[in-house]
């Protein structure tokens, strides 16, 4: 990919968008009208980074760029016009964020001696530099680089833009940036009056650390993505003509019957068939406790496979799978542009005729009405062509989406829209995701309970003995539990069974111990009625319960929760303080939810919502 290809887009629409050919050949307008920064070009539909992209392809990123490149050079265009789509892939966001920020450390380098050596170094600053040869020629020396390596990608994209007929950010950029270089080398030439080398050089610079802001944005984005493609396995063992065969994900079929052996992340989004097993779904649903899936229940792709081998049907795949939804989410959020932006693009085209008619109207008021020389006319000229053109919201507004997404990031909010920056102020109500934002995102045993005279560390002692092979992460939080207690745990384990979706059971120092359920327990026989209360009281406070057995006796419960984070409540309070209604969503069950509601001072709790509905939710509250 060229330079002049390498940084964002904020683009100005044409005043008619071209037709889009989408690489399956259909012909579509794009109802955005939005053009790239560097051609001008609306050449692309699927380009325009909006809600209109995402429903043309499907996820795979790199391939839907290698698409973009071979369609634009089969129209002549030469380049891949989908920076979007590029942005999204993270090498390419690392390559073109290291791009600009590249041309503007050089820029800056070359910038700060041009300004010691200008009129503002000499008399503002009053910074008296050494000069071998006559100022004007360093000068040249210094912004030339500046101009023609550091500002290549607006020179190019004015180009580009003219040859289209259009006129956007590139154009005016360019114009001003031009203007004061081209009259300060003539200047130059003619060895008399002052120069505007400074004036193009931190045009240039100021410019170009904006657009390195907002890619240092973008590429947080595409790393946050890039994580999210990773949940999905690359391979999936199907069952094909009767043998189980390993074939890549994306080549598995709707109503094709998948494997899933423990351990293994969940292909595409399926019903299970057969078998019996806890699935870990915190990254996706934000439920944090494995659930428990038997035949007839629904699986979501990018989720876990903890204990049991099951089979699923898939019923949705590639673009169709929840997981590809969220991940549109965040691609269309990433494209996202602040209306202040957007503002700015669209003005640019008239901008541009607006600061080379000031110039125009400055040489006719100061060379014809004022009777001034040729010179001085021309100079106050081309001041105004450099003061009208918008540097300021070439920077200003990548610059602030920077620093508040970072803010953001440094106190673990992911700042997703750039219009969200612009409407803090006006924000009545927040909605807190429970998991890993109210809380800590993993199970610690909170409650240990003893059958009558039997002690808490000797429930721990053998839950944690039993759970010892066991690869479900309440099995890691009753064993952190017993090594908090200092406990030692017996590791000659016999007969260990692993009972999908129930629990486990295992001999311990020839005892028949048996953790799981209470379903599990009463199944086996197993009277509670001692724990009975213990048992709704916990069940009451929204905790997984751990029950404990010993010889078909049991010996007590174990219970877990997500604990609220310590920070939590000061913020929940925080922003109550400043008037604001706070609100909790989660995919968790009803009964933890509410619990963790109660205990923060949240009335308003929304539970078992997926990823595709919290969205919904939060425009119920809009309304």
């Amino acid at each position: 990919m060229s330079h002049e290809h390498t940084h964002d887009h904020h683009a100005a629409p044409t005043p008619s968008a071209s037709p889009a050919h989408t690489p399956h050949g259909v012909t579509v307008p794009c109802p955005c009208g939005k053009a790239c920064l560097s051609c001008g070009a609306a050449v692309l539909g699927a380009t325009c980074g909006c809600e209109f992209e995402a429903k043309q392809f499907e996820y795979d990123l790199a391939h839907r760029v290698e698409e973009h490149a071979h369609h634009d050079t089969a129209h002549g265009v030469g380049e891949a016009h989908n920076h979007d789509a590029q942005m999204a892939d993270p090498r390419m966001a690392r390559h073109m964020e290291a791009d600009m920020r590249r041309r503007f450390w050089w820029s800056l380098v070359l910038t700060v001696p041009a300004v010691l050596y200008s009129p503002i170094g000499m008399n503002v600053i009053r910074i008296r530099m050494p000069a071998p040869i006559p100022v004007n020629w360093i000068l040249f020396v210094l912004t030339t680089p500046v101009v023609f390596w550091s500002g290549s990608i607006f020179i190019t994209g004015a180009y580009r833009s003219l040859r289209r007929r259009a006129l956007n950010m590139s154009v005016l950029i360019s114009t001003g940036v031009l203007a004061a270089y081209g009259f300060s080398v003539a200047i130059t030439l003619l060895g008399a009056g002052e120069t505007f080398y400074e004036a193009a050089a931190m045009l240039v610079t100021f410019v170009l650390f904006g657009h390195w802001m907002e890619m240092r944005s973008r590429r947080g984005t595409s790393d946050a993505l890039q994580a999210l493609f990773n949940l999905v396995p690359p391979r999936a063992r199907v069952v094909r003509d009767g043998a189980v065969v390993e074939v890549p994900t994306a080549e598995v079929r709707a109503g094709e019957i998948i494997e899933l052996r423990p351990g293994d992340r969940v292909p595409v989004d399926g019903e299970v068939t057969e078998g019996e097993t806890a699935i870990d779904e915190a990254l996706v649903t934000g439920e944090s406790i494995p659930v428990p899936k038997r035949p007839g229940d629904i699986v979501t792709g990018g989720t876990i496979n903890q204990s049991g081998s099951i089979r699923i049907r898939a019923t949705k795949v590639g673009a169709d799978t929840a997981l590809a939804q969220i991940v549109k989410l965040v691609e269309e959020a990433q494209a996202s542009k602040a209306p202040g932006q957007r503002i700015a693009d669209r003005w640019a085209q008239y901008l541009v005729v607006l600061a080379v008619g000031a110039g125009v109207l400055t040489f006719v008021v100061w060379y014809g009405l004022a009777r001034e020389t040729a010179l001085l006319a021309l100079t106050f000229a081309i001041s105004a062509v450099v003061i009208a053109c918008p540097d300021a919201l070439g920077l200003a507004t990548p610059t602030v989406v920077a620093v508040g997404t970072g803010i953001g990031a440094r106190h673990n909010i992911l700042i997703k829209n750039a219009a969200t920056l612009e409407q803090l102020s006006r924000i009545t109500a927040v909605v807190l995701d429970k998991t890993g934002t109210l809380t800590e995102g993993r199970p610690r045993i909170i409650d240990v309970v003893g059958a009558g005279s039997v002690p808490a560390d000797e429930v721990i002692r053998l839950a944690a003995a039993a759970e010892l092979r066991s690869g479900h992460p309440l099995s890691k939080a009753v064993s952190e539990e017993a090594e908090r207690r200092g406990l030692r745990i017996e590791q000659q384990v016999t007969a260990f069974e692993n009972l999908a979706g129930h629990g486990v059971q295992a001999t311990i120092e020839g005892r028949r111990v048996l953790v799981g359920t209470a379903r599990l327990m009463r199944d086996r026989g197993i009277d509670l009625a001692t724990v009975q209360s213990a048992l709704d009281r916990l069940l009451a406070e929204g905790k997984t319960l751990m029950i404990v057995a010993a010889d078909g006796a049991v010996v007590g419960i174990a219970a877990a929760a997500d604990p609220v984070r310590d920070t939590s409540a000061r913020a929940v309070a925080g922003l109550r303080g400043l008037g604001i209604d706070v609100a909790m969503i989660t995919g968790d069950n009803r009964q933890t939810a509410d619990a963790v509601g109660r205990q923060l001072g949240i009335a308003r709790v929304f539970a078992e919502v997926l990823p595709e509905q919290k969205a919904d939710h939060v425009a119920a509250l809009q309304r």
